[in-house]
This record gives structure tokens, sequence and C-alpha cells, in this order.
């Protein structure tokens, strides 16, 4: 995961273009790059997601991903104020748990613990500048 605590999520239907022009364009670097399908830039101490998206699938085209704590604790809590929950707590190999819920107007927003520190090549990845 990028070390910042908020991490806007951007969709994009074609990720390599996405890459190589946000890339050029605004300055950003590559990070970390996984499969054709999500990418971390980074520009300064801040940082990027790029996912890939399908236009036709309606499905929104950027959300906030936000490092927690507890991420269990954050998510009952986010329950308790009424939040629709898209993607339950589920740990992932790449060392986080995380959870997707909507917020009252419909806003998309991840929240992620660290795990576990596994090395992206481990599962995969390609790293670029960390």
């Amino acid at each position: 995961m990028p070390p910042c605590s908020v991490i806007p999520v951007l969709g994009y239907p074609d990720l390599p273009e996405a890459i190589d022009w946000l890339s050029r364009a605004f300055g950003f670097a590559l990070r970390l790059r996984i499969a054709d399908h999500r990418a971390q830039l980074k520009m300064g101490d801040g940082c990027i997601v790029l996912t890939g998206r399908d236009p036709s699938e309606g499905a929104y085209s950027c959300s906030v991903m936000v490092r927690v704590e507890e991420v269990d604790l954050h998510h009952e809590r986010a329950l308790a104020f009424g939040a629709r929950i898209l993607s339950p707590r589920t740990n992932h190999v790449y060392g986080e748990r995380q959870y997707t819920a909507e917020d009252f107007a419909g806003h998309v927003w991840t929240f992620s613990q660290s795990i576990a520190d596994v090395n992206p090549e481990d599962w995969g990845a390609t790293v670029g500048e960390l």
C-alpha cells in the first residue's frame, strides 16, 4: 500500500494509457503495477491508485481509500451510522484487510488496515519506484 493516509482511486477504461498519460502530462511516477487492472502512481509524498474500469458497467469512476488502524472497529462504526457495505471485510494476499462502503450521498470509500508486510513481487505485482 502507498504510505499515504488518504488515497484517491480513479477508474480508467484503458489502464496502460492512463499510466502513460498521467506520467507524461502530470509528472506522476509508477510506484506499482498489478497486471492490467490496478496501478499505484506517486508524486512527492502523495499517491493515487488507478483501476481498470469498463465504462459499460456503469460503475463508479472514482472513490477514496483511507488507511485506518483498526478496520474491524471502523466497519462497526460505519454500520452504526448507516453506511451501506459494498464489499465485506476481507484479508488480501497483498497484506491488507479492507472493506468498501457507500456513504449517505452515494460516495464510495474503501478502508484498509495493513496486516502483513508482503513483497509485491510475491503476489505478482511489478514494482516501479517505491
